[in-house]
Order: structure tokens, then C-alpha cells, then sequence
């Protein structure tokens, strides 16, 4: 399932660590699993966990602790809205419903066509730059106003995968 390329990516992290403490790299292994598949499966983590040597289930509640882990499917772009109490209070229920309305989809949905999902996300700290956005969990997004909201929303539907 996972390329070479993103074996290679693995052992560097697994380097890292001593011998004997493999499932340190678990985190970073996910991640790179991830962005090369998009999400991660039951398969995928099974395959990771064979790989550093620690229990499939083990690796499964890692993914499933932390929410930068896509554990479904999701679209080609995650935007991710701060919906914490700062980020609430500082126009994140705004800015959340306005990709709402651009998109037609509720949080934990995707769009028909499969390009955006949205999701709530926890404090990404960085309160004073509210409302704040994560987009694919690597491009934060900061004093979203309606128009950056717009201007995001159409470069993202410019984009191909």
C-alpha cells in the first residue's frame, strides 16, 4: 500500500529513536501515511504497525486519540475552522458558516464532487489571530474575514489533486 518513498520517510523517523523504542516514530509514520494516501485505513495502520513492530491496536488509538488523523475518507482539501471559545467569540461561528453557505455542506461533510471537507477543530493557538483555519492540517489561515474566506474557497477549487 505505502510506497518506497514513503518507507524511506518512515526510517528516517524510526532513526531517530533507539531500537528498542520503534513506536516513538508512530505519530510521524501516520502523518506521512497520510499524506501520501489522503486518510488512514484499517489496512494502512495494520501495515504501519507491522512495520515498526507494535500492536495494530496500538497504532489504532493513536489515530483515532488525535484529531489531525483522518481515520474516513475525506476531501482533497480538510478545512479545519477553530471553534473553541476564542476563536468562537473572535468570528469563528461567522467564518464557519460562511464556508458552510460557499460550499452547501455541514461540518463532518464532504462536497458531492469530493474536493472539501469541513471539520471543527480545537484550539490551534493561535487565539489572537482569530478566526483562525487549518487547511489539509499543514496551511494555517489567520484573520479569516469573509473576503479571505472567499479568495481561499476559490484558489482551493482552482486547485487539482
Amino acid at each position: 500500500m505505502l510506497s518506497q518513498e514513503c518507507y524511506k520517510k518512515i526510517d528516517r523517523e524510526l532513526a531517530k529513536y533507539p531500537a528498542d523504542q520503534r513506536q516513538s516514530a508512530v505519530m510521524a509514520s501516520l502523518a506521512h501515511a497520510q499524506v501520501e494516501l489522503g486518510w488512514l485505513s484499517p489496512e494502512t495502520m495494520q501495515e504501519i504497525a507491522d512495520y515498526i513492530g507494535m500492536p495494530a491496536i496500538a497504532v489504532q488509538e493513536v489515530a483515532t486519540f488525535y484529531n489531525m488523523y483522518n481515520i474516513k475518507p475525506v476531501g482533497q482539501h480538510k478545512i479545519t475552522v477553530c471553534t473553541n471559545l476564542p476563536c468562537a467569540l473572535s468570528g469563528g461561528e461567522r467564518a464557519g458558516q460562511r464556508i458552510k453557505d460557499a460550499l452547501g455542506i455541514d461540518y463532518r461533510e464532504t462536497t458531492a464532487d469530493g474536493k472539501f471537507t469541513l471539520v471543527e477543530g480545537e484550539c490551534m493557538g493561535a487565539c489572537g489571530d482569530a478566526p483562525v483555519m487549518l487547511v489539509n492540517n499543514h496551511h494555517m489561515c489567520s484573520f479569516m474575514s469573509d473576503e479571505k474566506i472567499d479568495a481561499l474557497i476559490a484558489e482551493l477549487k482552482g486547485q487539482n489533486k
